[in-house]
Order: structure tokens, then C-alpha cells, then sequence
């Protein structure tokens, strides 16, 4: 069906609830509000959290799940999908299910631990998400520990072994991977869009000193995600959520959100904190 009149890029985000509002289904209906798409959203699990613990996660029942799934896909113009922290093997099978006739861009975020430490995928689930989703992805967007766990290999340390773990996860399936070197060292931090043929974006900027980075993964993705629902190509949609993103780390200290890791500032471009 169509969005009725087909004027605002739908977006559609699967994930989790963040308590605290800096990660997970907030940050990514921000991101996509910020960018000038329509975010709707697909709640996985509730989180007890805030910028120092998650303390609670509660799963959402599968048939729930599924019947946001429907709702969404059966109603709303949805030009792209990110997809976000899953939990466990059930949901990340749901997931793959519902999605089984959406062919639009899917934007993959392997959301396995938050920024306070807190593990946000159980270890079972990451077979399951190779083999039921990952094969689905346009793009995955995995930080450097993300792409070594998928992988089960040592986190990368050199550009060279960043290209090779992309590489690997186009292998298994993925349309393209970023890498994100958020995790990396140095004083410049290095994104590298891969695919099957190697390097198809490098995105650098400067390693900002804050601690207010919570929720960076989820919101660079949903960027990406809102990008592609307006029809950029892969390339301008990541280049579009590296700005943005950059934008919203350099403004997040502005906000004073909480005594933890707090998050990033969505509407940097739109009202000043």
C-alpha cells in the first residue's frame, strides 16, 4: 500500500527500547526525524537503562512482534529498514520471517553490547543472526569487536585487516559492510564501506574527547537507514550519516544528560541545547 500520497520517506527501525532515550528505538526515531524521514518502529525489548547500566532487558512476546511487523509492512510505505538489537535466536528468526517479503534496503546493526558493558545479545544468537539475516543486508554495521565476533576472529587492528573482515562478512552474504573504527586507535577514526570488490567509501574524522557516546551505533545506522529511504545511493547515504553523526558527537556535551556514557545530540542542526 502507499503512504497516501507518497510525499514523506517512510523509514521503519527494529530494535529495542532504551529507558534513558540515547540509544536503541529513540535515538533511531531522532536520527530519522533529524534527516526528514518518517521513522515508524518495530519494538524487539524493553531495556532498563540509562547512561550507566542496563539493568533489565524484557523481550517482546514472538507474536507481538510479528504483528508490529505486519501492521507496518501492510500499511506504511516503508522505503528502507534498519534493524537493530534482537537479543536472542527466537526474535532474530521472527525478524527474518516478517521480513521475508520486504525488498527494499535493509540496514543491519549487530547490536551485541551497550556502552556501559552490558551484553545485548545472548552468544547463541550470533549464528543465528549470520545465517537468518545477515544474508539480507544491503549494508551491516558492525563496530570493530562486532565484526570480529561474527567473524570469530581477533578484533582488527590495521586498515588492512578492517578490509579483510569486511570482505569476509560480504562472504557470508552481507550487500556491503561498514566498518566503523570508532574502537580503533589514533587520533583520526576510520569508517571503510566494503564490498565484494574492496573499499567503496573511507570516512574519516577526528577522534573527538567526550564520553557522551551513547547510542553513536544506533543513530549512524538509522542515518544510513533514513538516507536510503530517500533514495540516495549506499555511498551518499553513509556519507550523509558520517556528517550527521560527526555533527551530533561535537554537540553532545552541550546536552548534560545523565553521569554516565550520556548520548549524542540528535537535533544538533535543530535547536541548540
Amino acid at each position: 500500500m502507499t503512504n497516501g500520497g507518497g510525499m514523506a520517506a517512510i523509514a521503519l527501525t527494529i530494535a529495542g527500547s532504551d529507558s534513558g532515550g540515547g540509544a536503541g528505538i529513540q535515538a533511531d526515531l531522532k536520527a530519522m526525524s533529524a534527516l526528514g524521514v518518517f521513522g515508524a518502529s518495530v519494538i524487539t525489548a524493553v531495556t532498563a537503562q540509562n547512561t550507566q547500566a542496563v539493568t533489565a532487558v524484557h523481550g517482546i512476546p514472538l507474536d507481538v512482534i510479528a504483528a508490529q511487523i505486519d501492521a507496518v509492512l501492510s500499511d506504511l510505505d516503508v522505503r528502507a529498514v534498519k534493524i537493530g538489537m534482537l537479543a536472542t535466536p527466537e526474535i532474530i528468526q521472527t525478524v527474518a520471517d516478517g521480513l521475508s517479503g520486504f525488498t527494499g534496503p535493509i540496514v543491519l546493526d549487530p547490536v551485541m553490547i551497550a556502552k556501559s558493558g552490558d551484553a545485548l545479545l545472548a552468544r547463541e544468537a550470533v549464528q543465528t543472526l549470520r545465517k537468518a539475516l545477515l544474508p539480507r543486508a544491503t549494508v551491516l554495521t558492525p563496530n570493530l569487536p562486532e565484526a570480529a565476533c561474527l567473524l570469530d576472529r581477533l578484533v582488527a587492528e590495521t586498515p588492512e585487516e578492517m578490509v579483510a573482515q569486511g570482505h569476509d562478512l560480504c562472504t557470508l552474504g552481507a550487500g556491503a559492510v561498514l566498518m566503523k573504527g570508532g574502537h580503533g586507535k589514533g587520533d583520526t577514526c576510520h569508517d571503510l564501506l566494503i564490498d565484494q570488490n574492496g573499499i567503496i567509501g573511507e570516512f574519516t574524522a577526528p577522534r573527538q574527547d567526550t564520553r557522551n557516546t551513547h547510542g553513536t551505533g544506533c543513530t549512524l545506522s538509522s542515518a544510513v537507514a533514513a538516507g536510503l529511504a530517500k533514495g540516495l545511493p549506499l555511498v551518499d547515504a553513509v556519507a550523509q550519516a558520517h556528517d550527521y553523526l560527526q555533527g551530533a558527537i561535537t554537540r553532545a556535551d552541550e546536552l548534560q544528560v545523565g553521569s554516565g556514557h550520556g548520548p549524542v545530540h540528535h537535533f544538533h542542526r535543530v535547536w541548540p541545547a
